[in-house]
């Protein structure tokens, strides 16, 4: 395999370098904001509907 080999790994260029850990948890956090807003906003209508 020689360095002009477009299939080379040292000369790929990583358009996009990101953190896949940190991506994740801000998946997961993401996530449960959003779940902890709907359950308190059930929460709110179902204490007001009584």
């Amino acid at each position: 395999m020689t360095m002009s080999d477009p299939k080379h790994p040292e000369l790929h260029v990583n358009e996009e370098p990101s953190n896949d850990f940190i991506d994740t948890a801000l998946g997961f956090g993401v996530f449960f904001g959003v779940l902890l807003l709907i359950a308190v906003a059930a929460t709110v209508i179902s204490l007001l509907v009584k």
